[in-house]
């Protein structure tokens, strides 16, 4: 075997939690644009031209997060994807939002591999993906292996027909299994492409048995932008942040012998219009997607006083308060809670569309009145308040209703106090809570008790079958709407 032979260069490219990010933004000086699948393709083919090895992966949530995609449920998604042509693609916890029938539907459209091991369909014990793929490139045997775990897999929940081996031990195991049972001298270099988030992808690195041979994984769901890869257990860890402004690129080059990377560079580069030319075809695709959306939902619903904001999902802020407010006048209630996740644009207004309420909150989810004393009050407060859950990309906090005030000691690590319109939250008093569904189905994670403990005092009942249709009726009825940041969630 001559030294070129055993030596092998390749070019990876990869993209997460895209989101349906379709559209170029401007930004800076006049001309200059942002992000895109335009542009995104332009720079897939400008690579795939220059470079004689070359793979892009796609490390889940393609979907969920822009009208063009909710409006056609993932379909307008995939057809794009399809042209992007990824090499493989995995799971996110998103491609389940409609629901795992028309997961298996998108999945059929695809003209990718979509790979995941540790989704099984429960009854019957079998995989529910095709668990790797193993790609020839160039002589060289590349081995993709997809990873998702309970931790973002909340919405199945709602499946009960559908299981994950939940924990990182078990997802390590799953590798481990697919490692012995598949991988052979032949297989040069070994990825997982996962959706768990980086601090769990750098904890899997290192349970993961160097024997196995993974030498890559290429993650998702924390939205993390890094400087440069983590390296764990010699195993390499990367993301792209979030949506298509920016794509991450290894340079690496593969020992055939050894099967693993002895040369690598990798970058995080910004998709403008400096990096690459648009694709003109693929502007054509998504303009037909446009126009029907434009034509259903491009009608002025409301004003709000002025441009609200929503920077950060671990703060309260402006469009938090007035969404949860909004939420919060359906019925008699104490507090109404809204995942600050579920707001997904940082800022709307003053004038707002029909598209606008929708790409800001796009999720359709039902409203659950709950009965708690004020014991399990104070503890859905701690638990939602705590430090831990403030980490950028995996928390799982809220927007509260007014007339709230928690205090949060960081220092002690407690809740200090826990008001409602100025008076103390009793210890043996009833109080009325409302939450979205998939808080409600997920109360252990989300409020830090069980479904059973929820609904010891009373049944729960639903408010409303549609949070948008509540939002769409008020900013409907009501122009000029303000709020502003009051200090509900105070930390110390």
């Amino acid at each position: 075997m001559t030294t070129t032979e055993r030596f092998k260069k390749f070019t990876i490219l990869h993209s997460n939690d895209m989101h349906g990010d379709f559209l170029a933004e401007a930004g800076g000086e006049e001309g200059h644009l942002i992000g895109g699948v335009s542009l995104l393709s332009g720079y897939i083919n400008k690579v795939r031209q220059e470079e004689k090895n070359v793979l892009f992966v796609i490390s889940g949530d393609m979907v969920q997060g822009s009208l063009i995609d909710k409006e056609y449920r993932g379909i307008s998604t995939i057809e794009i994807m399809n042209y992007l042509a990824p090499d493989v693609v995995t799971l996110g916890n998103h491609e389940l939002d409609y629901g795992l029938s028309h997961l298996l539907f998108l999945e059929k459209m695809a003209n990718f591999p979509i790979v995941n091991a540790n989704l099984y369909i429960t009854k019957y014990n079998k995989r529910l993906m095709n668990p790797y793929v193993i790609l020839n490139v160039d002589g060289f045997d590349i081995m993709f292996i997809g990873i998702v775990t309970e931790e973002v897999l909340k919405s199945l929940k709602r499946d009960l027909s559908i299981s994950t081996f939940i924990s990182l031990e078990d997802a390590a195991s799953e590798v481990g299994k697919i490692c012995d049972a598949y991988k052979n001298e032949d297989i040069d270099l070994t990825i997982l492409l996962t959706h768990i988030g980086f601090e769990e992808d750098k904890k899997l690195a290192a349970m993961l048995n160097p024997e196995w041979g993974v030498d890559m994984i290429l993650g998702g769901h924390s939205h993390t932008f890094l400087e440069q890869p983590a390296e764990v257990n010699n195993i390499l860890i990367a993301q792209a942040g979030i949506g298509t402004d920016q794509i991450g690129r290894f340079d690496i080059v593969v020992d055939d012998d050894t099967n693993s990377i002895v040369e690598w560079k990798w970058q995080l580069l910004p998709v403008d219009n400096n990096l690459a030319q648009p694709d003109a075809e693929i502007e054509k695709l998504i303009a037909t997607f446009q126009e029907e959306v434009d034509r259903k939902y491009n009608r002025l619903i409301g004003r709000l006083a002025h441009k609200l904001t929503h920077p950060n999902r671990e703060e309260e802020t402006e469009l938090g308060n007035l969404i949860v407010d909004i939420v919060a006048q359906l019925d008699s209630l104490d507090v109404a809670l809204i995942g600050s996740g579920s707001i997904r644009r940082t800022k709307l207004g003053p004038l707002v569309t029909l598209s606008d309420l929708k790409e800001v909150f796009p999720y359709d989810d039902v409203l659950y009145k709950l009965k708690v004393t004020g014991v399990q009050l104070t503890q859905i407060f701690a638990h939602i308040m705590r430090r831990e859950n403030r980490i950028p990309g995996e928390s799982c906090c809220f927007q509260v209703s007014k007339g709230i005030e928690g205090v949060y000691s960081d220092s002690q690590n407690q809740l200090e106090s826990l008001r409602i319109n100025g008076e103390p939250v009793q210890a043996d008093a009833h109080y009325t809570i409302c939450v979205e569904e998939y808080h409600y189905k997920n109360s252990l994670h989300s409020l830090g008790l069980t479904s059973e403990e929820l609904t010891k005092l009373d049944n729960p009942k639903v408010v409303s079958t549609s949070c948008q249709n509540i939002l769409e009726e008020y900013f409907s009825h009501h122009q000029n709407l303000n709020s502003q940041i009051e200090g509900r969630l105070i930390y110390k």
